[in-house]
């Protein structure tokens, strides 16, 4: 299958819309199953070291988990409130979308017990691969008008004890998924002044082997 430059260019148009999305701009709007699904199909065609494929994607549309994770994101954010210098910028950010999001997703890593092919020197290429999963997903939401949102500001075991996950899993990533009202046009925490945007000749590195 060949593409042409105009794939090429929708693509890195969808990347560069590509925004994470918070609770204030989430509406209720239910996602179409086959929506869903193709969000979900994304996820499971990236690549995976190994060819392991060591995805697990938990969909979560009941309240009371739901509620029991906003509750594991507050207790973790009174926690982070002390530690930025930007304590007045901070508090005032609306950092998950957990009730508002109409389904959250949690993506979990499971390893293998066995050896993986490629993993036997760099043994987080499995957590990686999984990323992989994620990155996907965004992106073939976005190219959807759906909005996504990745909260991090989470306690890793009590996620999974919430969720009953398999012995050995790993939370990667906690997803907030829904239709919203508006994407913003830039980064919020760009807009906000949080970071500088890098541009490509910042992150470009000469090899030591060069100097």
């Amino acid at each position: 299958m060949n593409f042409t430059n105009d794939d090429a260019e929708k693509l890195l148009k969808i990347i560069k819309a590509r925004r994470d999305v918070r609770g204030n701009r989430f509406i209720s709007k239910a996602i179409e199953d086959e929506k869903l699904n193709m969000i979900l199909e994304a996820g499971i065609n990236a690549p995976s070291v190994g060819y392991s494929q060591p995805w697990k994607f938990v969909i979560i549309k009941d309240k009371t988990i739901k509620n029991e994770i906003l509750q594991n994101f507050e207790g973790e954010n009174s926690k982070a409130k002390k530690i930025f210098t930007k304590r007045e910028l901070y508090k005032n950010l609306k950092l998950e979308g957990i009730m508002e999001a109409p389904i959250n997703i949690a993506v979990l890593y499971e390893p293998k017990e066995e050896a993986v092919l490629g993993m036997t020197s760099m043994n987080k290429m499995g957590e990686y691969s999984v990323v992989c999963a994620v990155q996907n997903m965004w992106l073939m939401a976005r190219a959807l008008n759906i909005g996504i949102g990745w909260v991090s500001i989470l306690d890793e075991v009590k996620v999974l004890k919430s969720l009953n996950a398999k012995k050995n899993s790993q939370l990667i990533a906690y997803l907030c998924v829904g239709y919203v009202d508006e994407f913003y046009k830039e980064s919020e925490l760009k807009t906000l002044g949080w970071e500088r945007e890098k541009l490509l000749e910042d992150v470009l590195a000469t090899s030591y082997a060069d100097k």
